[in-house]
């Protein structure tokens, strides 16, 4: 069996909200190369709403709910962002290359 810090974390989850793992030495397969591209679309649409909300802080006209819907989605970004962070650190934790 492998180990759990050998399996990639994938960047979505399962039922029920469970996180999902890939259990492959083929990292130029399909669901490395799905995982691959959607972590970069979330850490670009991260990059992409840190910018608008350093906008939407700058001005004094936002209102509740507008902020409020600003907190979800950053919310959402930095959950997927840290998704991919653990992912990442699991995969290097599990490589021969130092750490540092």
């Amino acid at each position: 069996m492998t180990a759990p810090n050998e399996l990639r974390l994938l960047p979505w989850s399962g039922p029920e909200g469970k996180p999902c793992y890939l259990n492959t030495d083929d990292k130029g397969g399909y669901m490395s190369r799905l995982a691959d591209n959607i972590e970069a679309v979330q850490l670009g649409t991260a990059a992409e709403l840190l910018e608008h909300a350093s906008h939407t802080l700058d001005g004094n006209d936002q209102d509740a709910e507008d902020l409020r819907r600003l907190a979800e989605e950053l919310t959402g970004a930095l959950r997927d962002v840290l998704r991919v962070a653990t992912s990442r650190g699991h995969l290097l934790a599990a490589s021969d290359l130092p750490v540092y």
